[in-house]
């Protein structure tokens, strides 16, 4: 029996959880030295659209360098994004506190 893929950089698949949140993994945090980071730019492809995600809020666990970020719930429901659904994040970056803009764009229309 096959377990999940290790995920060691970017571009990784994943899946979107019940909650419409999505896990960075704590390898992909610590490879990309984000363990500060409170928000970032996260850009995201979804049934072939392209979507940048201009600030979200980078949730951390207690014990564990892993993060996750909540999907928000505009951009699940214009691009149709479900619970379970995969995504593919192609992009991490941090934001500094003067970095904040509107919530998301469309990259491509694929």
């Amino acid at each position: 029996m096959n377990g999940p893929k290790p995920i060691n950089g970017l571009p990784y698949r994943i899946r979107v959880y019940i909650n419409g949140q999505v896990l960075i993994p704590a390898s992909v945090v610590r490879l990309l030295g984000i363990e500060w980071a409170r928000y970032a730019r996260v850009i995201i492809r979804h049934s072939g659209r392209v979507i940048e995600l201009k600030r979200v809020l980078l949730l951390r666990t207690r014990h564990t360098a892993s993060r996750q970020f909540t999907i928000p719930r505009s951009v699940r429901a214009l691009f149709n994004i479900r619970p379970l659904d995969e995504v593919e994040v192609l992009l991490i970056s941090p934001l500094s506190s003067d970095e904040f803009e509107e919530e998301f764009r469309v990259v491509n229309h694929g």
